[in-house]
């Protein structure tokens, strides 16, 4: 059995900060994560987002919650959610939307197939 532990989740060091990949407009939002994938396919992390608005291609079902920051996400044909520190959400697989980031997001995260 492997068990994977994720301490202090809030000031973990994460890795390089990139773009996000679908950007929308200004300013430019850069993400972080430190994170590790199963030979089954689950892969578990911390995820952190800068300001900024882009488009989400996440193909997965995801399970999130949010440690740190606000941020609003709008799913396709859906309402927006206003989303903080201590929300958490479930998405299903292929839910695309827009995030809107107003105050740096971070998240720990479970992707699953």
């Amino acid at each position: 059995m492997n068990i994977t532990q994720f301490k202090n989740t809030l000031t973990a060091p994460l890795g390089a900060s990139t773009p996000v990949a679908v950007p929308l407009g200004e300013p430019l939002a850069m993400t972080a994560s430190s994170s590790v994938e199963r030979s089954d396919g689950v892969e578990a992390g911390i995820w952190e987002c800068s300001p900024g608005r882009w488009r989400r291609q996440v193909r997965e079902q995801e399970f999130c919650h949010f440690i740190a920051g606000r941020c609003t996400f709008t799913p396709d044909g859906g309402e927006p959610l206003q989303i903080e520190a201590g929300d958490a959400l479930m998405l299903p697989a292929n839910c695309t939307g827009i995030w809107d980031v107003t105050e740096t997001v971070r998240k720990t995260f479970v992707l699953m197939l």
